[in-house]
């Protein structure tokens, strides 16, 4: 088998932060960096990627500090790819202590590459949603600047990343630096790192506790009613009834929309439902039900559970409503911006 250049991925919405790392780790360790400096004037900055680290020559290892406005499971996809040149190691996530609960509030935009740009088809991701996703897939999480810190304050930042990625090193900048190469097998997108997947799966333990972090999965057949869940979203839980929902995901049911079981992703202030697959898939395909009704993961700070689930329960189909079936579920109310879906179901 060919030995192949080894590389880590170094990512962070805070850039000075980031960049600092990357050039700390490339001092130490003696390792070639490509800076996002470098990577951010190209039209693409992964193809750029791709073709500089074709210079490197096993086995050497590779640091690829990549620009903030690239997506993380975009960066993985290309990095794992068969045809890649490297291996993906490691993905480090660099996290200001100072400002990670501002920045998973943040309700700004960023766009993405430039590729899109050029083509008349700019993309954007929200900075906050950029912000969770890199740390949920992370292989180990550097957290920067927590010397000023409280004890208190510590062990909550500590422990509500622990939940975000519970599969990831956590490790205080100055502290323990990360010496690379502590995973035992190479980086993989099928590995199924973030919390709420693990949540969802019956498969979560994180490392670190904390008595204000918890976490809450709400599993429901019936679909929600989309006026009411608004409500909940907007009235309640954003203004903080319950306490700082920071992070919720997984996938929910409309009544509105009932032949698609929708991906809920949400983080702060911003909050996207996507249609993933039909409600009930052909089992000529081999299809798989996603969900029946919802199965949903939340993390937070200083959580009210029970009147959580509460809220959420007023959100879904009264008996009455779910007696009357589907063609009259589709008459209700749905402020939710319409799906682009194939097929002739109805949305």
């Amino acid at each position: 088998m060919t030995e192949a250049v080894e590389l880590i991925a170094v990512v962070g919405t805070c850039a000075p932060e980031r960049h600092s790392l990357a050039m700390t780790l490339s001092k130490q360790h003696g390792r070639w960096l490509i800076p996002a400096g470098r990577l951010r004037l190209a039209v693409d900055p992964l193809d750029e990627l791709q073709s500089l680290v074709r210079w490197a020559t096993p086995p050497e290892c590779v640091l690829a500090e990549l620009p903030e406005n690239i997506p993380v499971t975009r960066a993985i996809g290309a990095l794992t790819a068969p045809d890649h040149p490297a291996r993906l190691r490691e993905v480090v996530c660099v996290v200001d202590a100072a400002h990670l609960l501002p920045d998973l509030l943040r309700d700004d935009y960023l766009p993405t590459d430039r590729v899109a740009t050029l083509q008349g088809d700019r993309e954007y991701f929200g900075r906050a949603m950029l912000t969770v996703t890199q740390i949920e897939f992370a292989s180990t999480v550097i957290l920067a600047n927590w010397e000023p810190l409280s004890t208190p304050d510590l062990s909550m930042m500590m422990a509500l990343i622990s939940h975000l990625a519970p599969r990831a090193r956590l490790r205080l900048q100055g502290v323990l630096s990360p010496q690379g190469g502590e995973e035992q097998l190479p980086y993989s997108k099928e590995q199924e790192r973030p919390g709420w997947v693990g949540l969802l799966n019956d498969d979560f333990a994180p490392h670190m506790t904390d008595p204000r972090v918890g976490a809450l999965r709400y599993e429901r057949e019936r679909p929600f009613h989309p006026t009411r869940l608004q409500a909940v979203l907007d009235g309640r839980i954003e203004p903080g009834e319950f306490g700082t929902v920071l992070r919720s995901a997984g996938f929910c049911r409309f009544a509105t929309r009932p032949h698609h079981v929708g991906e809920w992703d949400h983080v702060g202030q911003l909050i996207s439902f996507e249609p993933l697959a039909a409600a009930v898939p052909d089992a000529a395909d081999g299809g798989e039900l996603l969900a029946l009704g919802q199965d949903l993961a939340f993390f937070g700070l200083d959580l009210d559970r029970v009147a959580l689930e509460a809220a959420l329960d007023g959100a879904l189909l009264t008996d009455e409503e779910f007696a009357a079936g589907p063609d009259e579920w589709q008459r209700l109310d749905d402020p939710f911006p319409a799906w682009q879906t194939t097929g002739a179901e109805h949305d």
